[in-house]
């Protein structure tokens, strides 16, 4: 039963983290912040996790376990429901245009912004300072607080769940079957990703404010860079699934009776074969009593410095962890910006855009600053349908069509006609085949990167003292998502900030999220220095191997000095014979010996 409510508590942290990953765009988008705040409000959740996860592990492990992982998934659902709250403290959501006072009611002709008094390019400049304040308060732009404190609380829930889960299950399983229930929780867990990104994939097509507004009156669809979806609908789905994962560890008891052990196993069983497989020498003394005697906080407290000591000092542990949060690093990174790539790469125009004043528009009057993009029959887009010189416009809403356009006529590209439709240009019909390309080989990388899950934790468990497994377990995971978790996300978006074309403008003014980036720069850094990470944990793990292999070499040489093979007469050979030759030599001095 506790490895089925293990099971279904990864795959529902899964499920969460996951859709918070596909969430990214849109919650960019909602709040028009850079991808390098995003980063950070995504790694809050790994804040969260440094602030207890160090005591949790350690204190943990002596009181309640099952209950802790219950109240943490109590917070983690709460951190969801937090995060979803902004979107009803919001307004409706507005996105820039030019375009939805200006198309027709009847949908016959009308005229457009290319105009020669100019009378449309401040529509959207930085409003007047007595305003300021109720623009920003109407704009609701801080409210981006709420989802880093919601994602912060969902890391300080999860704090419980894999140190004092795994140990728990470790302690009461047999040790040959610890490999098996751990690759099981793998198994269901890693389906919540799959899940969390098929549900963020749906509420990306969904408006985000739906069931708010006449859908009718939205003249962008969820192709365009301004769409946001109902990101918010997710978060209550996803705390739902966490509140009911909590339950059943609330009626778990404290300990459990060993796995296939006995009464009198019980009295003289004493750790050993693969549990201290690989425990240092100056470790071999120790033991792991069954039932700990109750002591004072006040003396764990005391203890705690000594076994972080004793912990570090092991040359095993120490590789795992700094090939751990270098390889998560690239992981984070990657899968924080994953659906932003995909959409940059394969999902936008291939084409490049025009954000210019060329002659064709210079009597228009146009702002650059609007995002109004349109596609022309010569296969270019262009940023608003008034830097294309459009005239008029047919139609209403997504089904606009814009006519004569000079620049379109003057453009060195064949064309059909000087019209144009709204929106971005489709993707080259090679696109699609190259997106199943990346996809096939994105499901291969990470199924050779899974293979490895299940034997780095069995030898992080195998490599120290059984009473220091919760507490290895808990500072692991604050390393890795201390240095691999809150630094990628920020440092990553940065870089991505940095290819950036056409910057979206906020409501109030200033600069908002990036509406279309340089296809070729996005990809040569990012997927760069996601390659560069992996290599550098490459190596770190061939390091690791090596260690591995001339550790259980000195093991295998000690454990045939214990069990010396004995000759015909009774006297052993090789080293181990020279020292009990001696021995029979001072214990009767008259008896000849030949060593």
């Amino acid at each position: 039963m506790f490895l089925a409510a293990m099971c279904f508590v990864f795959f529902a942290k899964a499920f969460q983290g996951s859709y918070m990953k596909s969430s990214v765009t849109q919650i960019e988008r909602r709040f028009d912040i850079p991808s390098s705040l995003i980063g950070f409000i995504d790694g809050s959740f790994e804040i969260g996790n440094l602030f207890v996860i160090a005591f949790v592990s350690y204190f943990g492990a002596k009181l309640h376990r099952p209950r802790l992982i219950g109240a943490g998934c109590l917070i983690m659902a709460m951190g969801s429901f937090i995060t979803a709250a902004p979107h009803f403290f919001q307004g409706p959501y507005k996105y820039e245009t030019t375009i939805s006072y200006l198309s027709a009611s009847n949908g016959t002709e009308s005229i457009l912004p290319c105009l020669a008094n100019g009378s449309l390019a401040h529509d959207n400049e930085i409003p007047k300072v007595e305003i300021q304040a109720e623009c920003e308060k109407a704009a609701s732009s801080s409210l981006w607080l709420y989802v880093f404190l919601g994602n912060m609380l969902r890391g300080v829930g999860e704090t419980p769940v894999m140190p004092l889960g795994l140990s728990y299950l470790d302690d009461f399983s047999r040790e040959e079957n610890t490999a098996l229930y751990m690759a099981l929780i793998q198994t269901l867990g890693i389906l919540g990703p799959m899940f969390g990104f098929m549900l963020g994939s749906f509420c990306a097509k969904l408006y985000v404010d739906i069931g708010a507004v006449d859908l009718d009156t939205i003249t962008i669809n969820h192709k365009d860079t301004r769409w946001v979806g109902a990101w918010w609908l997710g978060f209550l789905l996803t705390g739902g699934v966490m509140l009911l994962a909590g339950i059943p560890f609330w009626f778990f008891p404290k300990s459990l009776p060993k796995q296939g052990e006995t009464e009198t196993d019980k009295k003289s069983n004493i750790l050993e074969g693969d549990q201290d497989r690989f425990i240092p020498d100056n470790n071999k003394h120790s033991t792991a009593p069954n039932k700990p005697a109750p002591v004072s906080m006040a003396a764990l407290a005391k203890d705690f410095l000594p076994s972080l000591k004793k912990l570090f000092s092991n040359t095993i542990y120490l590789l795992i962890v700094c090939t751990g949060f270098i390889q998560v690093s690239g992981f984070i990174g990657m899968i924080t910006f994953m659906p932003k790539f995909m959409e940059q790469i394969y999902g936008q125009s291939a084409s490049r855009q025009n954000t210019l004043i060329s002659p064709c528009n210079m009597g228009c009057s146009c702002s650059v600053k609007h995002w109004d993009p349109i596609c022309a029959s010569n296969g270019l887009t262009y940023a608003s349908p008034c830097l294309a010189g459009c005239q008029t416009s047919t139609g209403d809403g997504k089904d606009m069509a814009f006519h004569n356009c000079t620049c379109i006529g003057e453009s060195p590209l064949p064309f059909a006609n000087m019209s144009a439709v709204l929106g971005q240009c489709p993707r080259k019909s090679d696109c699609d085949y190259m997106f199943k390309f990346y996809m096939a080989v994105t499901v291969i990388g990470a199924f050779f990167s899974s293979c490895g899950a299940t034997p780095g934790y069995i030898i992080l468990l195998r490599s120290i003292n059984p009473e220091l497994k919760s507490l290895a377990l808990g500072i692991y995971i604050l390393i890795v998502r201390t240095l691999g978790g809150i630094p990628p996300p920020i440092y990553f978006g940065a870089l991505i900030d940095r290819t950036c074309l056409k910057w979206g403008t906020k409501q109030c003014g200033g600069r908002g999220a990036c509406r279309f980036y340089d296809s070729g720069a996005f990809r040569n850094s990012f997927l760069g220095l996601i390659y560069g990470l992996y290599s550098l944990s490459y190596v770190l793990w061939g390091v690791l191997y090596n260690r591995l292999s001339h550790r259980e070499k000195k093991l295998a040489l000690k454990n045939q000095l214990k069990a010396p093979e004995q000759d015909g007469n009774g006297v052993s050979s090789g080293n181990r014979n020279v020292s009990l030759a001696f021995v029979k030599c001072s214990e009767n001095p008259d008896q000849e010996t030949i060593i």
